[in-house]
């Protein structure tokens, strides 16, 4: 509930910024009250949700469109690993932030065509066929969102596997403005499942384990499978875009140490790509934390000329 003194203490405020004018001014004071009232700002800005289906590849693929009234941006939601189906209630916190979404079924799971690929069914789901046909998924993804949001600036927003989708999705769309990834390897798909086959699902790893010692089997380690790797370095090389990966220090699935590194070599390369190591997370960082620095990245890079005036 706004108490009586907070809206005094507002209006005080405005009093302040009169050069604003008039718009500008109860604009000021709308913002004000949003930030600490959620109900009113999910009541001032409404989110208009849209069941959808497009075509990827010759798959028909079902999604949602979550939209806000005053969006920042518009993003698409790449899956991770498994049988994931749409991300709603994800979705449904960044559009309540200004963030227009879409999250769709992967392909072959849920109400999406298509044959599903997974670590349940074999290895394939990281050979560079799978991955890069789920990056046209995302691309699909994106220029469907484009075609509802066509005056916002369209991202993607993925979580472990999507650190190789993006990459490539990115490199093959100009739409793409901009990237975040959560726990996302920057090592190849053969180096990924050598550091994963080591770890063995240990959560004390690191307890026992240095970081030297990771990278010289990582180096070093015979491949259990065979398939031809595939390294999102490339792709990052060749891209101008704007990135923030979100990492756990304890995460037993990627090194994120080693990808920290991979990241300050392309930062001195001048590319602007951002990210924050959280100590006590592992290879989930879609808590509360890492997803409010994401949403506020996202807005604070994108939010729009007449908010920035305010």
């Amino acid at each position: 509930m706004v108490q009586k003194n907070d809206v005094l203490i507002y209006f005080k405020m405005v009093r302040r910024f009169k050069k604003l004018g008039a718009l500008n001014a109860v604009m000021f004071i709308l913002s004000l009250l949003c930030t600490q009232n959620p109900l009113l700002a999910q009541a001032l800005n409404p989110i208009k949700i849209e069941n959808i289906t497009f075509n990827s590849e010759g798959v028909i693929l079902s999604g949602t469109i979550y939209k806000p009234t005053h969006s920042h941006a518009a993003v698409v939601i790449v899956h991770g690993s498994g049988q994931e189906t749409r991300m709603d209630l994800f979705a449904e916190l960044l559009a309540k932030n200004g963030i227009s979404v879409l999250t769709y079924d992967k392909r072959g799971v849920g109400k999406s065509g298509g044959l599903y690929a997974g670590p349940e069914v074999g290895t394939n789901n990281i050979d560079s066929l799978n991955l890069n046909l789920l990056a046209k998924d995302a691309n699909a993804a994106v220029n469907i969102l484009h075609k509802h949001n066509e005056n916002l600036p369209a991202g993607l927003v993925g979580f472990s596997q999507a650190g190789w989708i993006i990459p490539i999705a990115a490199i093959k769309n100009q739409l793409v403005k901009f990237m975040v990834l959560f726990s996302c390897p920057t090592i190849t798909t053969l180096e990924q499942l050598r550091f994963q086959f080591y770890t063995n699902g240990n959560n004390d790893f690191w307890n026992n384990h240095t970081e030297d010692e990771v990278r010289e089997h990582i180096k070093n380690d015979a491949d259990r499978y065979q398939f031809t790797g595939t390294d999102p370095k490339v792709a990052l090389s060749t891209l101008s875009i704007p990135g923030l990966w979100l990492f756990g220090e304890k995460d037993i699935q990627i090194p994120v140490k080693l990808a920290m590194e991979h990241l300050n070599t392309f930062k001195a390369q001048g590319k602007e790509f951002e990210y924050c190591l959280f100590p006590t997370f592992g290879h989930n960082t879609a808590f509360s934390q890492p997803v409010d620095i994401a949403i506020q990245w996202i807005k604070n890079r994108y939010r729009k000329k007449e908010d920035l005036k305010n």
